[in-house]
């Protein structure tokens, strides 16, 4: 598999703020994205599959409180 190098803003997110990640290998994007958010211990972190202004991509987000 490869490393992505994509650098994912868990620690300045907030809860209820998302932010979005386009790529072409959603699936690989989504596992890495969540891992991530894990090393930050934000077990409240989710990710959706869909497309924003025409880019596929990944949109991650936080619950919020």
């Amino acid at each position: 598999m490869k490393k992505l190098s994509i650098q994912y803003p868990w620690q300045r997110l907030e809860r209820g703020q998302g932010f979005f990640v386009p790529c072409i290998d959603t699936a690989a994007v989504r596992t890495e994205g969540l891992n991530k958010a894990l090393g930050f211990r934000l077990f409240d972190a989710r990710a959706k599959i869909g497309i924003r202004d025409g880019f596929t991509g990944v949109w991650f987000y936080r619950l919020g409180g």
